[in-house]
């Protein structure tokens, strides 16, 4: 397919571009095949904008006599207005604009086509591989081997080709064990916790359906986890209830009868479309700005979003007290594995090992604990909080980890070696992107539409020295401990970067932040004088006193 086929007007002068806090501003717009790109020449206000078509939620079209408003409502929460002349004109670019947002293959896509103007240093497709975080878990212990037994995605469509899992268990028996639990998702190491020799173990229900069906290499699977003597825990992202009804429908949960020394805990975390009219919900509170003080708070309660990013980190926070507190190894599932289970896991980690707290850390747990662990990026944010068409698969799933660890992060500001930004960075790129690091559902879909040979990866650009600049927190000082987050409801704040970015001015924050930045580079500057200083006089102390000893 031709994209000029799809763009019947490819440009329009005098349209005039509005957006919040900003004065409005006239220029040409043009419509390529990926981009919707405003240009404004005038020598008093020059003005850019380019928008990717990928990120685009819904458009809404007025109209006032001859003139035409198309009102675009953006992925990443934005909300901007063109004004067109000519009825005409603001129809066709109109149609080409929703035409050109929901392309349905995935190959038509802006990273099949996009080629980078800089210097690629590192191939961020190779970066994070799980051969690269076996070596490291090595050097701490022996119990544990890389698995190919997933190589042609044969067992579970949704793993990666290699995973971790115990030394005493077959090849054979994982098949078993696979068959025994939703879509093959077995029990596969998340994390291991060097401090205790603790185990994160995460795979999806098994299979137990309403005749109790038991897997005995599946009981020996997540037992080999266990010192002698010890219990572990299962970590149920279900309700009690709905594990209960899933048997039913051929799912279940672990029996106490076949798992004795496993102790199982329900911790209800909402998903899908719940999750997703929490967010819509939140999102339209935020961007009304006729709200007296009792709706604010009324809206924002009744969209329950804080109230799934406290149930989210008690999930986390009792997961990370299983293993470092309890010394118990763990097995987080819910019912596919791909989603609650995944923030359970990874929210856990941020908790316990400072290395997911650092920038290269955290990319590596995003690339283990998210993509190569099968969540479903191409149908979660597939929508955002304004589109208009009927909810499929689209959840906010990975946007609530990302506040939890922005709440984590404001509790303990010093503890993460890269700011807010980063994270906001992140949240963009999983809905509409120039890189295909966040396309597909699982690593089997990448490998199918060969992304590492077609498109870049965003590490290969975040992780260039000039970028990662952007995203470092200057208050940084790392931390080895185990650090645990207030889960009251007075410590959990609305994330103010995400919800009103674009409804607030951002001058004076940036100012704010500008300074601050200023304030920490000149303390930095001073206390290295004052570490001179002191050497200096360390050794004129030390000459003193040789020249006093001298007869």
């Amino acid at each position: 397919m031709e994209f000029a086929e799809l763009i019947k007007t490819p440009r329009a002068d005098n349209v005039v571009l509005h957006r919040p806090f900003h004065p409005a501003v006239e220029g040409t717009l043009c419509l390529t095949g990926h981009h919707l790109i405003f240009s404004s020449r005038r020598h008093d206000n020059a003005e850019e904008l380019w928008l990717l078509h990928s990120n685009i939620d819904s458009i809404e079209k007025r109209f006032v006599g001859s003139l035409g408003s198309i009102v675009i409502k953006c992925k990443d929460l934005r909300i901007i207005q063109l004004d067109i002349p000519g009825m005409e004109e603001c129809l066709n670019i109109a149609s080409s604009i929703e035409a050109l947002s929901t392309l349905d293959s995935v190959t038509l896509m802006y990273p099949f086509f996009y080629r980078p103007m800089f210097e690629v240093l590192e191939d961020g497709w190779s970066s994070f591989l799980l051969e690269q975080e076996f070596e490291h878990l090595s050097s701490v212990t022996n119990e544990w081997r890389l698995s190919c037994v997933n190589k042609e995605f044969s067992v579970c469509p949704s793993y990666p080709p290699v995973v971790i899992v115990p030394k005493s268990i077959d090849d054979e028996a994982l098949r078993r064990v696979a068959l025994f639990r939703y879509g093959g998702r077995f029990p596969v190491l998340s994390y291991y916790h060097k401090k205790n020799g603790m185990a994160m173990l995460r795979s999806s229900q098994p299979l137990t359906g309403t005749n109790g069906r038991r897997c005995k290499e599946d009981e020996k699977l997540i037992n080999s986890t266990l010192r002698s003597g010890r219990r572990g825990f299962v970590i149920d992202t279900r309700p009690l209830n709905v594990a209960q009804q899933a048997r039913a429908k051929g799912g279940g949960f672990e029996q106490e009868v076949h798992y004795p020394q496993w102790r199982r805990i329900h911790k209800y975390i909402e998903r899908f479309h719940i999750l997703q009219e929490s967010f819509i919900k939140l999102v339209e509170a935020c961007n009304d700005q006729s709200h007296n003080m009792d709706r604010w708070l009324s809206k924002l309660e009744a969209s329950n979003w804080l109230t799934h990013i406290k149930e989210l980190l008690t999930a986390a926070c009792l997961a990370a007290q299983c293993i470092d507190r309890e010394g118990a190894s763990v097995l987080v599932h819910g019912s596919e594995g791909t989603d609650s289970t995944l923030q359970v896991t990874s929210l856990a980690q941020i908790i316990l090992d400072p290395r997911c707290r650092t920038i290269r850390g955290f990319e590596a747990l995003v690339v283990r604990e998210w993509l190569q662990a099968g969540h479903p990026f191409q149908q979660r944010c597939a929508q955002s909080a304004y589109s208009n068409s009927k909810q499929k698969w689209e959840a906010p799933v990975f946007l609530l980890f990302l506040e939890c660890v922005w709440q984590i992060h404001r509790q303990f500001p010093c503890s993460f070696e890269f700011n807010e930004h980063f994270l906001i960075l992140l949240f963009e790129h999983a809905y509409a992107s120039q890189f295909g690091t966040f396309l597909g559902n699982n690593e089997s879909e990448r490998a199918k539409l060969k992304l590492p040979q077609k498109t870049m990866s965003l590490w290969s650009w975040v992780n260039r020295p000039e970028e990662l600049s952007r995203f470092q927190n200057p208050l940084y000082e790392a931390n080895s401990l185990v650090i645990w987050p207030s889960v009251a409801p007075q410590s959990l704040q609305l994330w103010e970067g995400i919800f009103l970015r674009w409804n607030r001015p951002s001058r004076f924050l940036e100012e704010a932040e500008e300074e601050r930045i200023n304030i920490i580079k000149y303390n930095k500057e001073l206390q290295a004088k004052v570490n001179v200083l002191r050497r200096q006089l360390a050794e004129m102390e030390t000459d003193g006193e040789v020249q006093e000893e001298e007869p």
